[in-house]
């Protein structure tokens, strides 16, 4: 840094060097030119970030004014791991997630239920999911594990904890954890955690995803809506279809699943990641494959167990690998909001999300920030 600071001092100067030296100068120049503008831009962003923090149009709204519109139902926001847009359109695997999509909205209107669909921009792209947790909930840009951990020290208002200062019972459903979540209490404030070590599964891994989806979901509803309760609202993370793919679970009858021992047999089934990810056509077909299953597991769950006081917010995290989505593919994540009080689906009316699970390519796309206070706009008292 000295060396770097003396040869400037001297071409600022116009100091008679030689050429070589000169041109040394000139290189050292341009770095210190190059990184003091990073620096002042990644400075000027943190301050943006802090400000729009700071600038919290619901922070002294009354929670129950935010939420007047959702007074008695309970609210799963269920992201569904790598759920990107690559899933659902433009890819040699988006036919296939397609169908299950198409066949399962059928069967969600003959059981009474409605859904709008959209994209949501996410801040982050093959990974890092919480900061589109943290982005979703707290109605921030949180594109950076800095502005993670900035935010999250914070008491910045989240969808979780407007819920649970209106009165509704908040649940964390982490299956990818084994131990309790510090931030999950510390920031969103849940006032209970569920992960892979307190959920009573006594079944087989399957890569990554330490419980399936189909039991994921099963253990949530015996545990927390199957009998009479206060409302409830929850973050469930669907892991099923985070990367490697492989192996993959199947679908078992719901009264079979258990402790979850009867998926002891399936991890043998599938191919190993190392043999999966020699191939990308593989990799490709794989991933499809997950977001079917995770996909056929949740329109199982709502056609065997009737919740007609359920609203679902069900989308993606982030766009899968690019080995997977394309070296071009944009950050975008499809948004699903499912119900069976079309009063709900009234309520955003105004978005002009498309009708059914599967949203179009011309659906409306907003970045994943905007989905906060929009989310309390539509569902605030009127």
């Amino acid at each position: 840094a000295a060396a770097v600071a003396v040869w400037t001092a001297f071409a600022l100067a116009g100091a008679d060097i030689a050429p070589g030296a000169r041109f040394a100068a000139s290189r050292a120049v341009d770095t210190v030119a190059a990184t003091s503008s990073r620096t002042v831009a990644a400075l000027r962003e943190q301050a943006a970030f802090e400000q729009a923090r700071r600038a919290d149009p619901f922070r002294d709204v009354p929670a129950e004014e935010l939420l007047a519109g959702l007074d008695g139902k309970d609210v799963v926001i269920a992201f569904v791991e790598s759920y990107g847009r690559a899933a659902v359109e433009g890819t040699t695997f988006s036919a296939g997630v397609g169908r299950v999509l198409e066949d399962g909205g059928r069967q969600l209107e003959r059981d009474g239920y409605s859904a709008r669909s959209a994209f949501l921009t996410s801040p982050t792209f093959g990974g890092v999911s919480w900061l589109a947790h943290a982005t979703l909930q707290s109605g921030l840009w949180v594109d950076s594990q800095l502005k993670y951990d900035q935010v999250t020290s914070t008491d910045r208002l989240t969808l979780a904890g407007a819920f649970g200062a209106a009165g509704w019972r908040t649940v964390a459903d982490v299956p990818s954890n084994g131990a309790p979540w510090s931030v999950g209490a510390s920031f969103y404030g849940y006032d209970a955690q569920l992960n892979a070590r307190n959920v009573g599964y006594r079944g087989p891994a399957f890569s990554y995803a330490r419980v399936p989806d189909q039991y994921t979901w099963k253990h949530f509803f015996d545990r927390e809506l199957a009998a009479p309760h206060e409302p409830v609202m929850a973050e469930i993370d669907l892991v099923s279809s985070h990367t490697p793919w492989t192996p993959l679970p199947e679908l078992v009858p719901w009264d079979e699943l258990g402790d979850g021992s009867v998926f002891d047999p399936q991890p043998s089934r599938g191919l190993s990641p190392a043999e999966a990810w020699s191939d990308p056509k593989t990799v490709q077909r794989l991933y499809g494959e997950s977001i079917e299953y995770s996909f056929g597991a949740m329109f199982s769950f709502l056609h065997e167990h009737d919740q007609p006081g359920l609203v679902l917010v069900v989308l993606g995290d982030h766009q899968p690998a690019r080995i997977v989505s394309g070296p071009d593919a944009a950050a975008d994540v499809p948004v699903t909001i499912i119900a069976q009080d079309r009063a709900v689906l009234d309520r955003i009316a105004s978005w002009g999300w498309d009708e059914g699970v599967r949203p179009s390519p011309d659906a409306p796309v907003w970045r994943m920030d905007a989905f906060r206070d929009r989310f309390f706009r539509a569902f605030g008292a009127e």
